[in-house]
């Protein structure tokens, strides 16, 4: 087979494509086109349509890559038919059935809290000033607020809703283990990554890792693609 060529980048709660854009210079370098999802996270089924609007578009097989809850939004999404590939950036991978609520509903007895504040209007945001320590702990700091002060309202119906059939069991999946995590916890990484089969490996970043360290995520979906 031919690597891929194609790469579908698909964002998390909180932030938007644009975080994208060191892996995207990496990829377009090495000769991908790459498609980055701008999708509002107001629910699970509104994103994954947007998904599916940019899958619908590709001239050919692609890798669809999400972090965080877009990990989910793969999940649900994969299953279209021009996915030949899936890769996980510390990234939630659920199963049927599961939600980003179910899977943060029994978290590691030592496993940092995320400080999401109490919804209103039925969306989330992180708690401002706990923000970079918890989402962005490996960026300069300046970078890491203007994250928080720019956050994409994350929306209650997105963190409940529930997959069907998942992707991951029936496409391979890669997986990039953020090790300095303070969002997901990496040992529920691990567990994740390990039911889904996935070739998984590891990196020292925060959450952000897909701005921190876009050499990793790109490295990751290099291999995915080949």
């Amino acid at each position: 087979m031919s690597p891929l060529k194609n790469v579908v980048l698909v964002h998390g709660g909180f932030v938007d494509g644009s975080g994208w854009q060191a892996v995207h210079r990496l990829l377009t370098r090495d000769g991908f086109q790459v498609s980055v999802v701008q999708h509002s996270t107001h629910s699970l089924d509104g994103d994954v349509e947007a998904v599916r609007h940019v899958l619908d578009a590709q001239d050919g097989p692609a890798v669809l890559v999400g972090h965080s809850y877009g990990g989910v939004v793969i999940t649900e999404a994969g299953r279209h038919p021009k996915v030949a590939a899936l890769a996980y950036v510390a990234a939630f991978a659920p199963d049927k059935g599961e939600s980003v609520s179910a899977l943060i509903a029994d978290p590691p007895p030592s496993a940092p809290v995320p400080p999401i504040l109490p919804p209103e209007d039925g969306f989330l945001f992180l708690d401002r000033d706990k923000f970079p320590d918890s989402f962005a702990g490996d960026l300069p700091l300046e970078d890491a607020l203007f994250m928080a002060d720019s956050q994409v309202p994350w929306g209650v119906d997105a963190l409940n809703g529930v997959v069907g059939d998942a992707a991951w069991r029936f496409k391979p999946s890669w997986y990039l283990v953020a090790t300095a995590d303070r969002m997901i916890p990496p040992s529920a990484q691990r567990a994740m990554a390990e039911r889904a089969g996935a070739t998984t490996s590891e990196v020292l970043a925060s959450h952000a890792v897909y701005i921190s360290r876009p050499d990793a995520v790109a490295e990751l979906i290099r291999h995915a693609a080949a």
